[in-house]
């Protein structure tokens, strides 16, 4: 059986998480892998394990913007409510979104993908994706 392997860039030390737009995909619709891993079950393990160390969920308009390219509104703050109590919702900056724009040309990688890095290294998060596009990104995050 092969093993998911989810990347994790730390920006800090602290108890504060950026999760993936994927990873509350894989959670809201209980996905399994190319090769059946459960990842929907990963995604409520790592919830939990955040949940149950007290940690924080942060959440951006980006998260909003990007699950409201395939679900509803009431679909989105169901997804978000499964982590409520530990939720803090933030908005990208402007100097965010210009940054992303220029790195993500000059990186060849989508413009999303760095602004997550972005946001999640201004709000202090531990980055945790299934995407490799982050590993061209872990010079954004210490």
């Amino acid at each position: 059986m092969k093993r998911v392997l989810i990347n994790l860039i730390v920006c800090t030390l602290m108890t504060n998480y950026y999760i993936d737009t994927v990873i509350w995909i894989d959670l809201y619709e209980w996905r399994k892998g190319f090769h059946d891993e459960p990842l929907g079950e990963y995604a409520m393990k790592l919830f939990s394990h955040i949940i149950d160390s007290g940690g924080r969920v942060i959440f951006s308009d980006l998260h909003i913007t990007e699950l409201g390219m395939k679900y509803s509104t009431e679909e989105t703050i169901e997804i978000m409510s499964r982590v409520i109590n530990n939720i803090e919702i933030v908005d990208s900056s402007l100097t965010q979104r210009n940054e992303a724009k220029r790195i993500a040309k000059e990186l060849n990688i989508p413009e999303g993908d760095v602004l997550h890095a972005l946001i999640a290294k201004s709000n202090e998060c531990i980055l945790i994706t299934r995407d490799n596009h982050f590993k061209k990104l872990s010079n954004i995050c210490e």
